[in-house]
């Protein structure tokens, strides 16, 4: 558990449904940032490739980070 706290420190400590809500949108924000990188820098080949990779794997902790969020708050973890 105590690793899950470093990797995503955001997810845990939501005590109301507002905090959890708030939590989820800034998930969902940073996924949409580098969402838009991603269509930026598309047309350059090797670079948009690059970029490619690591936005996926971004949004692979942002989908993690919010349904951690919901196990914290809903007591599961």
């Amino acid at each position: 558990m105590d690793m899950l706290k470093k990797i995503f420190p955001l997810s845990f400590g939501a005590s109301d449904v507002a905090n959890l809500i708030i939590k989820i949108l800034i998930y969902l924000v940073a996924g949409a940032v580098f969402g838009a990188i991603i269509g930026f820098f598309g047309g350059i080949p090797l670079i948009g490739m690059i970029v490619s990779i690591v936005c996926s794997l971004i949004d692979i902790y942002c989908l993690a980070g919010i349904v951690i969020a919901v196990l914290d708050f809903l007591n599961i973890l």
